[in-house]
């Protein structure tokens, strides 16, 4: 979770899985155009692909974000199986749509990690990305990358 921010945020959607289980939610912060998705839970490949679907679909007042938050420190699970879909469906569209860097925040279950190394490395080839064990840092990280003068306090 981000601490004490003074930014305007707009809740875009919360995802729910099958079960009425929270699988996302995600919150825009129209000033550096950053997508805040808080991943919940254990981590299918069909849910990661459910949720990022989700998460192309998702506009506020019609901007695309610059940045991306991806935090999956509460999750677990393998996903690896949507890495194919993620590296040839969702980074192609989400690049040409404007998307400049994406912070990673790393699940604590080791068996997500697999599926996270190798998301890391395809990103790294289009897009910069760092990786972190908390969202503080990152937010910080890409308000460098994305020109924003916004810090956390």
């Amino acid at each position: 979770m981000l601490p004490d921010l003074y930014l305007p945020t707009h809740r875009l959607h919360d995802l729910y899985d099958a079960h009425g289980a929270l699988l996302a939610e995600f919150d825009f912060f129209p000033e550096p155009k950053l997508l805040y998705v808080r991943w919940h839970g254990h981590l299918t490949a069909a849910a990661v692909i459910e949720g990022t679907q989700a998460a192309m679909r998702l506009r506020h007042a019609g901007e695309a974000p610059r940045l991306l938050l991806n935090d999956k420190s509460l999750t677990s699970g393998d996903w690896s199986e949507a890495l194919p879909w993620l590296q040839y469906e969702w980074l192609p569209e989400v690049a040409k749509a404007g998307l400049l860097a994406v912070g990673y925040v790393y699940s604590p279950d080791p068996t997500s990690q697999n599926g996270s190394q190798d998301f890391i490395k395809a990103v790294r080839l289009v897009l910069p990305l760092s990786v972190f064990h908390a969202a503080a840092p990152a937010w910080k990280w890409l308000l460098r990358r994305g020109g924003g003068g916004q810090e956390l306090t």
